[in-house]
Protein backbone atom coordinates (compact mmCIF):
# COMPACT_ATOMS: atom_id res chain seq x y z
CA UNK A 1 0.00 0.00 0.00
CA UNK A 2 1.53 3.30 -1.05
CA UNK A 3 1.42 6.33 1.25
CA UNK A 4 -0.73 8.80 -0.64
CA UNK A 5 -0.39 12.54 -0.19
CA UNK A 6 -3.47 14.55 0.72
CA UNK A 7 -4.17 17.76 -1.19
CA UNK A 8 -5.36 20.85 0.62
CA UNK A 9 -9.14 20.88 0.21
CA UNK A 10 -9.35 24.21 -1.60
CA UNK A 11 -6.59 23.77 -4.20
CA UNK A 12 -7.30 23.12 -7.87
CA UNK A 13 -5.20 21.33 -10.47
CA UNK A 14 -4.54 24.64 -12.23
CA UNK A 15 -3.11 26.04 -9.00
CA UNK A 16 -0.92 22.97 -8.59
CA UNK A 17 0.38 23.38 -12.14
CA UNK A 18 1.15 27.05 -11.45
CA UNK A 19 3.04 26.07 -8.31
CA UNK A 20 4.92 23.41 -10.26
CA UNK A 21 6.00 25.97 -12.85
CA UNK A 22 6.93 28.33 -10.03
CA UNK A 23 9.06 25.63 -8.46
CA UNK A 24 11.06 24.82 -11.60
CA UNK A 25 11.42 28.48 -12.61
CA UNK A 26 12.26 29.31 -8.99
CA UNK A 27 15.03 26.71 -9.05
CA UNK A 28 16.54 28.26 -12.19
CA UNK A 29 16.22 31.81 -10.87
CA UNK A 30 17.81 30.86 -7.55
CA UNK A 31 20.66 29.13 -9.34
CA UNK A 32 21.26 32.15 -11.58
CA UNK A 33 20.97 34.73 -8.79
CA UNK A 34 23.33 32.84 -6.51
CA UNK A 35 26.01 31.66 -8.93
CA UNK A 36 27.94 34.98 -9.12
CA UNK A 37 28.55 34.93 -5.34
CA UNK A 38 29.33 31.23 -5.01
CA UNK A 39 32.23 30.72 -2.55
CA UNK A 40 32.02 34.32 -1.30
CA UNK A 41 31.43 35.15 2.37
CA UNK A 42 28.62 37.35 3.63
CA UNK A 43 31.15 40.13 4.29
CA UNK A 44 32.62 39.87 0.79
CA UNK A 45 29.15 40.05 -0.77
CA UNK A 46 28.24 43.07 1.35
CA UNK A 47 31.49 44.84 0.47
CA UNK A 48 30.95 44.30 -3.25
CA UNK A 49 27.17 44.56 -3.71
CA UNK A 50 25.70 45.87 -0.48
CA UNK A 51 22.75 43.52 -0.88
CA UNK A 52 22.72 41.37 -4.00
CA UNK A 53 19.14 41.49 -5.26
CA UNK A 54 19.58 41.46 -9.04
CA UNK A 55 20.77 38.94 -11.64
CA UNK A 56 24.19 40.39 -12.32
CA UNK A 57 26.21 37.54 -13.83
CA UNK A 58 29.97 37.35 -13.40
CA UNK A 59 31.50 35.50 -10.47
CA UNK A 60 34.26 32.92 -10.73
CA UNK A 61 32.42 31.23 -13.64
CA UNK A 62 32.11 34.55 -15.55
CA UNK A 63 28.42 33.99 -16.21
CA UNK A 64 26.05 36.09 -18.26
CA UNK A 65 23.15 37.58 -16.28
CA UNK A 66 20.39 34.96 -16.22
CA UNK A 67 22.67 32.05 -17.08
CA UNK A 68 22.18 28.81 -15.12
CA UNK A 69 24.65 26.21 -13.86
CA UNK A 70 24.74 22.53 -12.95
CA UNK A 71 21.87 22.77 -10.45
CA UNK A 72 19.39 23.57 -13.22
CA UNK A 73 21.15 21.54 -15.89
CA UNK A 74 21.17 18.29 -13.89
CA UNK A 75 17.52 18.83 -12.97
CA UNK A 76 16.77 19.18 -16.67
CA UNK A 77 18.62 15.92 -17.36
CA UNK A 78 16.28 14.09 -14.97
CA UNK A 79 13.13 15.79 -16.24
CA UNK A 80 13.95 15.14 -19.89
CA UNK A 81 14.64 11.46 -19.21
CA UNK A 82 11.28 10.98 -17.46
CA UNK A 83 9.34 12.70 -20.24
CA UNK A 84 11.23 10.83 -22.98
CA UNK A 85 10.43 7.49 -21.32
CA UNK A 86 6.89 8.52 -20.35
CA UNK A 87 7.81 7.17 -16.93
CA UNK A 88 10.73 6.54 -14.61
CA UNK A 89 14.01 5.63 -16.34
CA UNK A 90 17.14 5.56 -14.19
CA UNK A 91 19.25 4.55 -17.19
CA UNK A 92 17.81 7.43 -19.17
CA UNK A 93 18.80 9.80 -16.35
CA UNK A 94 22.29 8.32 -16.16
CA UNK A 95 22.68 8.59 -19.94
CA UNK A 96 21.59 12.23 -19.83
CA UNK A 97 24.09 12.95 -17.06
CA UNK A 98 26.82 11.34 -19.16
CA UNK A 99 25.90 13.32 -22.27
CA UNK A 100 25.75 16.49 -20.22
CA UNK A 101 29.21 15.93 -18.79
CA UNK A 102 30.60 15.17 -22.26
CA UNK A 103 29.32 18.58 -23.35
CA UNK A 104 31.87 20.20 -21.01
CA UNK A 105 29.48 22.20 -18.83
CA UNK A 106 30.77 25.28 -17.07
CA UNK A 107 30.63 23.58 -13.67
CA UNK A 108 30.34 20.03 -12.30
CA UNK A 109 30.59 19.20 -8.60
CA UNK A 110 33.38 16.79 -7.66
CA UNK A 111 31.07 14.10 -6.24
CA UNK A 112 28.75 14.35 -9.23
CA UNK A 113 31.69 14.13 -11.62
CA UNK A 114 33.04 11.01 -9.92
CA UNK A 115 29.66 9.24 -9.96
CA UNK A 116 28.96 10.09 -13.58
CA UNK A 117 32.43 8.94 -14.61
CA UNK A 118 31.85 5.62 -12.84
CA UNK A 119 28.73 5.17 -14.95
CA UNK A 120 30.47 6.19 -18.15
CA UNK A 121 33.50 3.94 -17.60
CA UNK A 122 32.03 0.98 -15.69
CA UNK A 123 28.28 1.17 -16.23
CA UNK A 124 27.74 1.51 -12.48
CA UNK A 125 24.32 2.92 -11.60
CA UNK A 126 24.84 3.05 -7.84
CA UNK A 127 27.89 4.68 -6.34
CA UNK A 128 29.30 2.94 -3.24
CA UNK A 129 28.35 4.22 0.20
CA UNK A 130 30.61 7.09 1.27
CA UNK A 131 30.56 8.41 4.82
CA UNK A 132 32.10 11.66 3.52
CA UNK A 133 29.64 11.99 0.63
CA UNK A 134 27.06 14.20 2.36
CA UNK A 135 27.14 16.95 -0.23
CA UNK A 136 24.07 18.75 -1.57
CA UNK A 137 24.40 17.60 -5.19
CA UNK A 138 21.63 15.01 -5.04
CA UNK A 139 19.17 17.23 -3.18
CA UNK A 140 19.65 20.12 -5.63
CA UNK A 141 18.13 18.06 -8.46
CA UNK A 142 15.15 16.64 -6.54
CA UNK A 143 12.45 18.76 -8.13
CA UNK A 144 11.68 16.57 -11.18
CA UNK A 145 11.44 13.57 -8.85
CA UNK A 146 9.02 15.45 -6.57
CA UNK A 147 6.86 16.58 -9.49
CA UNK A 148 6.73 13.14 -11.12
CA UNK A 149 5.91 11.35 -7.84
CA UNK A 150 3.39 13.96 -6.67
CA UNK A 151 0.64 12.22 -4.76
CA UNK A 152 2.66 9.21 -3.57
CA UNK A 153 5.30 9.48 -0.84
CA UNK A 154 6.52 5.90 -1.31
CA UNK A 155 7.32 6.51 -4.96
CA UNK A 156 9.01 9.77 -3.98
CA UNK A 157 11.33 7.97 -1.56
CA UNK A 158 12.21 5.20 -4.00
CA UNK A 159 12.93 7.50 -6.93
CA UNK A 160 14.78 9.98 -4.70
CA UNK A 161 17.28 7.35 -3.60
CA UNK A 162 17.74 5.88 -7.07
CA UNK A 163 18.64 9.21 -8.63
CA UNK A 164 20.72 10.26 -5.61
CA UNK A 165 22.78 7.07 -5.62
CA UNK A 166 23.98 7.66 -9.15
CA UNK A 167 26.41 10.11 -7.54
CA UNK A 168 25.75 10.39 -3.78
CA UNK A 169 25.30 7.48 -1.37
CA UNK A 170 25.17 8.76 2.18
CA UNK A 171 22.55 8.65 4.94
CA UNK A 172 22.41 12.42 5.38
CA UNK A 173 22.10 13.04 1.64
CA UNK A 174 19.40 10.35 1.40
CA UNK A 175 17.38 11.84 4.26
CA UNK A 176 17.72 15.34 2.82
CA UNK A 177 16.42 14.20 -0.57
CA UNK A 178 13.41 12.36 0.84
CA UNK A 179 12.32 14.94 3.39
CA UNK A 180 12.92 17.89 1.09
CA UNK A 181 10.87 16.12 -1.55
CA UNK A 182 8.05 15.75 0.96
CA UNK A 183 8.18 19.47 1.72
CA UNK A 184 7.89 20.22 -2.00
CA UNK A 185 4.91 17.84 -2.25
CA UNK A 186 3.16 19.63 0.61
CA UNK A 187 3.90 23.07 -0.83
CA UNK A 188 2.69 22.10 -4.29
CA UNK A 189 -0.60 20.83 -2.90
CA UNK A 190 -1.39 23.98 -0.95
CA UNK A 191 -0.40 23.13 2.61
CA UNK A 192 0.66 25.84 5.04
CA UNK A 193 4.13 26.61 6.32
CA UNK A 194 2.95 25.30 9.70
CA UNK A 195 2.30 21.90 8.12
CA UNK A 196 5.67 21.98 6.35
CA UNK A 197 7.41 22.85 9.61
CA UNK A 198 5.67 19.94 11.35
CA UNK A 199 6.86 17.58 8.59
CA UNK A 200 10.45 18.49 9.44
CA UNK A 201 10.11 17.01 12.92
CA UNK A 202 10.32 13.58 11.27
CA UNK A 203 13.69 14.51 9.83
CA UNK A 204 14.91 15.96 13.12
CA UNK A 205 13.84 12.83 14.99
CA UNK A 206 16.28 10.75 12.96
CA UNK A 207 18.91 13.40 12.23
CA UNK A 208 19.04 16.01 14.97
CA UNK A 209 21.85 17.91 13.24
CA UNK A 210 19.45 19.25 10.58
CA UNK A 211 17.78 21.48 13.19
CA UNK A 212 18.16 25.10 12.13
CA UNK A 213 17.07 27.01 15.23
CA UNK A 214 19.20 28.84 16.26
CA UNK A 215 20.65 29.34 12.77
CA UNK A 216 24.44 28.97 12.67
CA UNK A 217 24.99 30.98 9.50
CA UNK A 218 26.76 28.26 7.50
CA UNK A 219 25.91 27.80 3.82
CA UNK A 220 28.51 25.34 2.60
CA UNK A 221 28.08 22.44 0.18
CA UNK A 222 27.56 20.09 3.16
CA UNK A 223 23.91 19.12 2.87
CA UNK A 224 23.18 19.84 6.56
CA UNK A 225 24.50 23.41 6.25
CA UNK A 226 22.63 23.82 2.98
CA UNK A 227 19.24 22.77 4.34
CA UNK A 228 19.69 24.70 7.59
CA UNK A 229 20.17 27.84 5.47
CA UNK A 230 17.19 27.00 3.25
CA UNK A 231 14.91 26.26 6.21
CA UNK A 232 15.98 29.37 8.14
CA UNK A 233 15.16 31.78 5.34
CA UNK A 234 12.08 29.96 4.06
CA UNK A 235 10.41 29.93 7.48
CA UNK A 236 11.54 33.43 8.55
CA UNK A 237 10.39 35.35 5.43
CA UNK A 238 6.97 35.95 3.92
CA UNK A 239 7.55 36.11 0.16
CA UNK A 240 9.64 34.58 -2.61
CA UNK A 241 11.87 37.60 -3.19
CA UNK A 242 13.04 38.17 0.37
CA UNK A 243 13.45 34.45 0.96
CA UNK A 244 15.77 34.11 -2.02
CA UNK A 245 17.69 37.32 -1.35
CA UNK A 246 18.35 36.23 2.23
CA UNK A 247 19.74 32.87 1.14
CA UNK A 248 21.89 34.27 -1.66
CA UNK A 249 23.48 36.93 0.52
CA UNK A 250 24.51 34.24 2.99
CA UNK A 251 27.14 33.29 0.37
CA UNK A 252 28.89 29.92 0.42
CA UNK A 253 27.42 27.45 -2.06
CA UNK A 254 25.01 30.17 -3.13
CA UNK A 255 23.91 28.77 -6.49
CA UNK A 256 22.80 25.51 -4.87
CA UNK A 257 21.23 27.01 -1.75
CA UNK A 258 19.49 29.44 -4.11
CA UNK A 259 18.26 26.65 -6.38
CA UNK A 260 16.97 24.55 -3.49
CA UNK A 261 15.15 27.38 -1.72
CA UNK A 262 13.93 28.64 -5.10
CA UNK A 263 12.14 25.38 -5.82
CA UNK A 264 10.52 25.26 -2.38
CA UNK A 265 9.54 28.94 -2.29
CA UNK A 266 8.31 28.71 -5.90
CA UNK A 267 6.15 25.73 -4.98
CA UNK A 268 4.77 27.50 -1.91
CA UNK A 269 4.19 31.00 -3.29
CA UNK A 270 3.46 30.10 -6.92
CA UNK A 271 4.67 31.33 -10.28
CA UNK A 272 3.12 34.78 -9.81
CA UNK A 273 5.38 35.46 -6.81
CA UNK A 274 8.64 35.48 -8.79
CA UNK A 275 9.72 39.07 -9.52
CA UNK A 276 9.20 40.00 -13.16
CA UNK A 277 12.50 41.90 -13.26
CA UNK A 278 14.32 38.62 -12.58
CA UNK A 279 12.33 36.70 -15.17
CA UNK A 280 13.16 39.30 -17.82
CA UNK A 281 16.88 38.65 -17.36
CA UNK A 282 16.67 34.86 -17.39
CA UNK A 283 17.64 32.73 -20.39
CA UNK A 284 14.39 32.54 -22.37
CA UNK A 285 15.05 29.02 -23.66
CA UNK A 286 15.62 27.70 -20.14
CA UNK A 287 12.49 29.40 -18.79
CA UNK A 288 10.35 27.97 -21.57
CA UNK A 289 11.68 24.45 -21.11
CA UNK A 290 11.41 24.30 -17.32
CA UNK A 291 7.86 25.65 -17.46
CA UNK A 292 6.83 23.02 -20.02
CA UNK A 293 8.56 20.16 -18.24
CA UNK A 294 7.07 21.11 -14.87
CA UNK A 295 3.54 20.76 -16.22
CA UNK A 296 4.34 17.55 -18.13
CA UNK A 297 5.83 15.92 -15.01
CA UNK A 298 2.79 16.73 -12.88
CA UNK A 299 0.46 15.35 -15.57
CA UNK A 300 2.38 12.04 -15.40
CA UNK A 301 2.18 11.93 -11.58
CA UNK A 302 0.00 9.65 -9.43
CA UNK A 303 -2.00 12.73 -8.38
CA UNK A 304 -3.55 12.97 -11.84
CA UNK A 305 -4.30 9.25 -12.01
CA UNK A 306 -6.50 8.97 -8.93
Amino acid sequence: MHALLDMHDSITMQEILSRARGAFVGLAVGDSLGAPVEFMTTHEIKARYGILNELVGGGWLRLKPGQVTDDTQMSLCIARAIIAANGWSLRGIADNFAQWMKSKPIDVGDTCRKGIRNYMLKGEMETPYNQWGAGNGACMRMLPVALFSLGDNDLLAGYALEQAHLTHNNNLSDAACIFFGRLVHLALTGHSKTTLRSELEGLFTHYENFRFEPYRGLATGYVVDTLQTVFHYFFSTVDFENCLIGVINQGGDADTTGAIVGMLAGAHYGMESIPKRWLKKMDRTVLAEVSTLAEQLVRLSPLTRR
